[in-house]
């Protein structure tokens, strides 16, 4: 017999982990499971495992708001993150909810008896169901099979290894090997210095160059705080401080990009020195069109200043059995090649969906609340920020979805269903347009639409979301309540 449960949660990673933390706190009576594909929770701090790996925001936005960081960096590793969510998974007693090996393919809501009916795969290969009222889909917004493959020419003749970040050989040894990776982005910036401390040299091979900013990976006040003030009032203060810093560093690289440029690349050239060059490092695109990619203590600049890394501008015209050949000719001898190209977005993790077995394409349907969609019925998706802490939008929506459960009960509901008619006027805007990266711009077409307005939008705005949130009741008019008085009475 299936399994039933008030609330199924897909993935255990930062979303599903924060969700579930979030009905322990608020909605205790609630029966919930975590299904997740991997032997152990993480989703994507436990498949990246490349050297350095690390957070690419500052960790007081990227902690849950209920969980203080205690640890000095702010900047910090996938181990240090790892173990974060286990602490969090052990005070919130969310171990036994847990379901790994759990591949979850497709889901059906069946409206006869108002619930979820979930195909999980199983690790020999069978198909178990698990059946749930309400979803809430925590599976991240790119595909953990196939990372994005920009067919680089001739990289079958390499005599070397190939490896992609995605799935980084455990105990490869580097160590004395020359190493080009291919690719400039968050990946290549957190690989490359931990790669330089024992390879022979490692090269940077770009396409175009990328905006950097450089921090310390300790934060000397927030650190003072937590000494002299009682944790929640310090953690507090500490995630404030960083969520307007980064709102404003944003907004202010919108506004001024001619000079947020200039003062980026005057960071650039004193860490850099006489290694500074225009080609290498004046990006073709403003600030912040793309993300800002995170340098803590400028450790990528001391690598190329101490000539354990370098830096090539330049556009791949092959790949030969010692190395890649250029368009100019250049010859980049090499041991090792990476490939951090980028990720392939993929929607709900590849999860087919269907209401009463007709196909649900959620690329036609409208983000509502951040989190539902116009017409499907007891789904929510996480969705976090790609212009700051991802866990900044998994508490807002984790926090709202808890509300909106309890309110059921109230309303003694079996579902609700966010409902805009076919001859709605809604115009549409996709906010991953205002980025102009490359993962971004090849999956859009396969990301939910999203409006203008509220409730129908997506927006990037962490400030204005919170207000908004905060401001509006559960009931704004726009959801279809079915309850089970009207069930029972048809």
């Amino acid at each position: 017999m299936a399994e039933q449960f008030d609330v199924v949660i897909v993935g255990a990673g930062i979303s599903g982990i924060g969700m579930a933390a979030h009905l322990a706190r608020q909605c205790p009576g609630k029966s919930y499971a975590i299904l997740d594909r991997r032997a152990q929770p993480g989703g994507t701090w436990d498949l990246f495992r490349y050297p350095g790996i690390r957070s690419d925001s500052d960790i007081h936005t990227f902690a849950y708001k209920f969980a203080p960081w205690r640890d000095d960096n702010t900047v910090v590793s996938g181990e240090q993150i790892r173990d974060y969510l286990a602490r969090v998974i052990g005070e919130y007693e969310i171990a036994p909810h847990l379901r790994f090996d759990q591949h979850v393919k497709h889901a059906n809501w069946d409206s006869a008896t108002g619930l979820w009916r979930i195909e999980a795969e199983q690790a020999d290969g069978s198909v178990r169901e698990v059946l749930g009222k309400f979803v809430v889909m925590g599976t991240g917004y790119y595909d953990y099979d196939a990372p994005y493959d920009p067919q680089i020419p001739g990289l079958a003749d390499f005599r070397g290894s190939v490896i992609h970040p995605q799935f980084w050989p455990e105990g490869f040894d580097h160590a004395g090997k020359n190493v080009v990776v291919i690719g400039s982005g968050a990946t290549a910036v957190t690989l490359i210095p931990a790669l330089a401390q024992s390879a022979a040299h490692v090269t940077m091979l770009q396409r175009t160059p990328t905006w950097y900013g450089v921090r310390p990976s300790v934060d000397k006040s927030a650190n003072l705080l937590r000494r002299i003030m009682p944790e929640k009032w310090a953690y507090a203060i500490n995630r404030f401080r960083a969520q307007k810093l980064h709102d404003w560093l944003f907004k202010k690289a919108r506004s001024s990009p001619e000079g947020f440029a200039k003062v980026l690349t005057g960071q650039i050239k004193g860490e850099l020195g006489e290694h500074w060059t225009e080609r290498d490092f004046t990006p073709p695109y403003k600030p912040w069109e793309q993300r800002l990619c995170l340098v803590p203590d400028g450790d990528l600049f001391a690598a190329i200043r101490e000539g354990r890394a370098g830096v090539v501008t330049g556009t791949i015209k092959r790949v030969v059995a010692g190395g890649i050949e250029l368009d100019d000719g250049t010859v980049i001898e090499a041991d090792v090649i990476i490939t951090a190209t980028g990720l392939a977005l993929a929607t709900l993790g590849k999860i087919s969906l269907s209401i009463d077995d007709a196909p649900v394409n959620l690329s036609d349907r409208y983000w509502y609340r951040n989190c539902l969609f116009s017409n499907v019925p007891n789904l929510a998706a996480i969705f976090g920020y790609l212009n700051a802490g991802w866990t900044l939008r998994v508490d807002l929506v984790a926090d709202y979805l808890c509300r909106l459960i309890n309110q059921m009960d109230a309303w003694r509901a079996d579902a609700v269903m966010p409902e805009l008619p076919e001859d709605h006027d809604l115009v549409e805007f996709q906010p991953v347009d205002m980025f102009t990266s490359g993962y971004l711009q090849r999956g859009k077409h396969i990301i939910p639409k999203s409006a203008t307005t509220a409730p129908w939008r997506l927006q990037m705005f962490h400030f204005d979301d919170k207000r908004e949130f905060a401001a509006v009741p559960v009931d704004d008019g726009w959801l279809k309540i079915v309850r089970r008085r009207a069930r029972a009475a048809a």
